[in-house]
């Protein structure tokens, strides 16, 4: 069930459920495939870069403007952490070897992803998910970062960082935003099923 709000505005009050797909395109029709959940999410950036104003200038003043245009940017996940097949499906590595180990190497073809995720809103005292989708994006390689443990456990996270494209479709899509829902659960059923996982 979709949300009327009563308020003119929504806070953000969480970030959940990140999943990634497979991006493919053709004749101008985007499609997603083997998606499957990233991690659990802890939370996200997303910093689009645009290009610059065009403006015109009459009569000694600024008369008319270009509007910006979204030329790419920057989509910063933190998580948990990767199990080695989401690492495998977003760093495009090979299989593990016979031996049980998974190479890094020239072998690795990252692919073009959609992220998905879903973000939690309130608004006059009633609460509501939407989820949304970056539509073409690139993981970059991964950095890695631990401590040892000390007295107590020392929660440590992962930050993933993925480049931002335009879809190839016509309209040049880098982002679906979805309805807002009244549950999380029917926020993720949407999110799942524009991803394509059956």
């Amino acid at each position: 069930m979709t949300v009327t709000f009563t308020q003119a505005g929504k806070v953000a009050t969480g970030f959940s459920f990140p999943y990634v797909a497979k991006y493919a395109a053709n004749e101008g029709v985007i499609t997603f495939s083997d998606a499957m959940e990233l991690a659990r999410g802890v939370s996200v950036n997303v910093s689009p870069t645009t290009s610059d104003a065009n403006k015109f200038y009459a009569n000694n003043q600024e008369a008319e403007s270009g509007p910006n245009r979204f030329t790419g940017g920057t989509a910063t996940l933190t998580v948990d952490g990767l199990l080695v097949a989401a690492e495998r499906f977003v760093m495009g590595l090979p299989a593990a070897g016979e031996d049980g180990w998974t190479a890094y190497g020239d072998s690795a073809q990252i692919p073009y992803v959609a992220i998905g995720y879903i973000a939690r809103f309130m608004s006059g005292g009633q609460e509501s998910f939407t989820p949304t989708i970056l539509v073409k994006t690139k993981f970059q390689q991964i950095n890695s970062d631990y401590a040892t443990q000390e007295e107590e456990i020392d929660w440590q996270t992962q930050e993933l960082t993925a480049d931002l494209f335009r879809g190839d479709d016509l309209n040049h899509s880098w982002k679906y935003l979805g309805s807002d829902y009244a549950a999380e659960a029917e926020a993720l059923t949407a999110l799942r099923t524009k991803l394509g996982v059956q």
